[in-house]
């Protein structure tokens, strides 16, 4: 059988979150790089697999399959019965995994990716940083954390006392929240969210792909 292709930039959050899915599945793959720099992801090669011209995609046999928390969601089913189950055992523990994924996606993503966006990939593009924008995602993201830090006060993981889809999500975002944003303190002044992130950001499928993710 071929080793799944992954289409993707290793700056990408999206692309990050899919190859530290694989590493915890135990999966090989082949990395295909499309450069963001170069607009590999708008040329018509890369447009015959994801219409949409964004990273990542991956291929697997006759599927080509596009957004990242799909692929996720894919690869965790497909592959259930190796390396990490990050879909936990019953159903309700399931529900529970999808339930806290909605939540980064609907409730945690949309201020940190702008936080990111602004102070990190702005200037990178000859912007100027909105720091009024930044302030209020500031206070959005702080307002999802105090309800973190609640739920993690009562467990160890989102979804319950084991790693799922629902934390490894939060991964590369919250990496470059701290390491390239110089906000940390949003993570490390909340003492139980702050000891989830030591935990989730030390297991060494996380940090193979952090290697890659430097900022210079």
């Amino acid at each position: 059988m071929a080793a799944i292709k992954v289409h993707g930039f290793h700056a990408s959050t999206a692309t990050n979150m899919v190859l530290c899915c694989l590493n915890e599945k135990q999966v090989e793959y082949d990395f295909v790089l499309i450069d963001l720099l170069t607009g590999a992801h708008k040329k018509p090669q890369y447009l015959a697999l994801n219409p949409f011209g964004v990273v990542p995609t991956i291929q697997d046999g006759d599927l080509t399959l596009f957004e990242s928390r799909a692929i996720l969601r894919y690869l965790a089913q497909k592959f259930k019965g190796q390396g990490t189950d990050l879909l936990g055992s019953t159903l309700s523990e399931e529900a529970l995994v999808y339930q806290w994924c909605e939540v980064e996606g609907q409730s945690f993503n949309p201020p940190v990716s702008t936080i990111v966006s602004q102070i990190l990939v702005v200037p990178r593009r000859g912007g100027s940083t909105d720091e009024a924008a930044v302030e209020m995602n500031i206070e959005k993201l702080g307002k999802v954390l105090d309800i973190y830090e609640e739920r993690l006060s009562k467990s160890k993981y989102l979804a319950g006392d084991f790693f799922s889809l629902a934390d490894l999500q939060h991964l590369p975002h919250t990496h470059y929240l701290i390491s390239a944003c110089g906000k940390g303190d949003l993570i490390s002044s909340r003492k139980h969210v702050n000891a989830w992130w030591e935990d989730i950001s030390s297991r060494p499928t996380w940090q193979k792909v952090a290697e890659n993710m430097k900022v210079n």
